[in-house]
């Protein structure tokens, strides 16, 4: 059961490094995503989702509110301070982006942190994207068939990398004990070294 009482400091430095982190691969992944644009599908929707992966990652580590809001928003501040190719609006995705996948760790009261809570997360991250595509003006252009293929590969791409392989990823770090350097032991942790 995770401590709701609030962010502590702690809990925001702790953050800001994953944040740091993914903003590097932010950073680089944006030449990915141009490599596989041309080879058309929309093959670079599929990728898209690592650009939500800083919530879901940065949650399941600290599981307090407010972390995927402001891990979205940080690793975008990273992205952009390094040169993002797309400027200043990767602030504003990355705050939307955030806020979408906090509203689905809210809508849970933030106490699950499995596979499924986190995809949702990861395919609420994929409507505000979308959303700010649409308003940027951009996707509304594509036929029917292709916006279809457009938006069903961005949701795949986004569940498949900001949650599955999220959740993954952070049941890994769990088994090197590296999470329980930053998230305190729970009374199951101290009962457990009864037995």
């Amino acid at each position: 059961m995770p401590n709701n009482k609030g962010l502590k400091l702690a809990d925001v430095l702790t953050t800001v490094v994953i944040s740091i982190v993914f903003g590097i691969v932010y950073k680089l992944w944006g030449p990915f995503y141009y490599f596989v644009k041309p080879f058309g599908l929309h093959m670079d929707q599929l990728i898209y989702g690592m650009w939500f992966i800083a919530a879901t990652v940065a949650y399941l580590i600290i599981r307090k509110p407010g972390v995927a809001l402001l891990a979205e928003t940080a690793a975008a501040s990273g992205e952009f301070i390094m040169g993002s190719e797309w400027g200043l609006e990767v602030l504003i995705y990355g705050f939307v982006q955030g806020l979408f996948a906090e509203l689905v760790f809210a809508a849970f009261r933030y106490k699950r942190f499995d596979v499924f809570v986190v995809s949702l997360a990861a395919a609420a991250s994929t409507i505000g994207s979308l959303i700010m595509d649409f308003y940027k003006g951009y996707i509304e252009e594509l036929a029917v068939w292709n916006l279809t293929l457009f938006i069903g590969a961005r949701f795949i791409g986004a569940i498949v990398i900001a949650g599955i392989f999220a959740h993954s990823l952070v049941k890994a770090l769990e088994a090197t004990g590296v999470t329980q350097m930053v998230r305190p032991a729970s009374k199951e942790d101290y009962d457990a070294l009864d037995r």
